[in-house]
């Protein structure tokens, strides 16, 4: 495998060479100063170029990066599939080679780069052939940092969790398992990871990243709420999913009345208690059952 130092020597020469591309820069893991060192972190890098065109045209200029065991165009795909994609202004080539690196590279005109250049605090310009680009400031994940919860978000978090959490219990009642996974993953759990970030981040003055998908929570949780969250992901079978749904109702009644005794939000306990007895109600409700009470 290919040593960092030889990946971004290699992408820096490939700039330097071809007077077409007038700058180069990072953004990503690799412009992160506090992200974990491992080695499958990509390398997530723009050429501003003067035009694509020339760049399209000639698709074999990549093959200097290495042998490629797969390879995504994801605004090649947008246009296949008739989405409205602007090509002369930027194109991507995502690249998985054979060594195990991976480069997502894009290249863009400057006009697009300056649309939205240094808006991101992950970001370091590694050459800059004309002095075209802004100066910035050092790279941090400021941007990323877990966002403070506001009185209108935490209310509203709370009181969907409590309004959906149900649909699951209907689901698994009516043994539409897919229906309640479907549920559960992309709102009920999405509210518990949601209040279990805003919980982790009480006493840390929420100045840190917990990373894509909430990657790092894990090393600020104790065990036994880690444990009890990881359990409410096996959805394998009907019971499996009840006690799924069980859990994710328990831990969230636990910790969301904790995040809102931290910024002094009062959280709806007669809610929360009503929506919770339904769902059990319903756990126990006989299949042959003509009438919910």
């Amino acid at each position: 495998m290919r040593f960092q130092t030889e990946m971004m020597d290699l992408i820096l020469r490939v700039a330097k060479d071809d007077d077409r591309i007038r700058a180069v820069y990072i953004n990503g893991s690799r412009a992160n100063p506090n992200a974990p060192k491992d080695i499958f972190r990509d390398y997530d890098v723009v050429y501003i170029v003067t035009e694509t065109g020339p760049f399209l045209k000639d698709r074999g200029w990549i093959d200097v990066f290495g042998e490629r065991i797969v390879m995504q165009e994801p605004d090649k795909l947008d246009k296949m599939q008739g989405r409205n994609v602007d090509l002369s202004k930027s194109y991507g080539y995502l690249m998985q080679f054979a060594d195990g690196n991976r480069i997502d590279l894009h290249i863009e005109t400057l006009d697009c780069t300056l649309e939205n250049f240094g808006t991101d605090s992950l970001t370091v310009t590694l050459l800059d052939k004309e002095g075209i680009l802004p100066k910035l400031p050092p790279a941090s994940d400021e941007n990323y940092w877990v966002e403070k919860p506001s009185f209108a978000r935490y209310y509203s978090r709370c009181n969907n969790f409590w309004w959906v959490a149900p649909y699951c219990a209907k689901g698994l009642w009516r043994k539409e398992i897919l229906y309640t996974i479907d549920s559960l993953n992309y709102y009920v759990r999405d509210d518990l990871l949601l209040m279990l970030s805003w919980y982790v981040c009480i006493d840390k003055e929420f100045e840190f990243s917990l990373g894509k998908s909430r990657k790092y929570l894990k090393d600020y949780l104790n065990p036994d709420i880690w444990n009890r969250l990881m359990t409410t992901f096996n959805l394998s079978d009907y019971d499996c999913a009840w006690n799924a749904l069980i859990t994710t109702c328990e831990l969230f009644d636990e910790i969301a009345p904790v995040v809102g005794e931290a910024f002094e939000f009062k959280y709806n306990k007669e809610e929360a208690t009503g929506s919770f007895v339904f769902i059990n109600h319903i756990k126990e409700l006989p299949q042959t059952a003509e009438e919910i009470y």
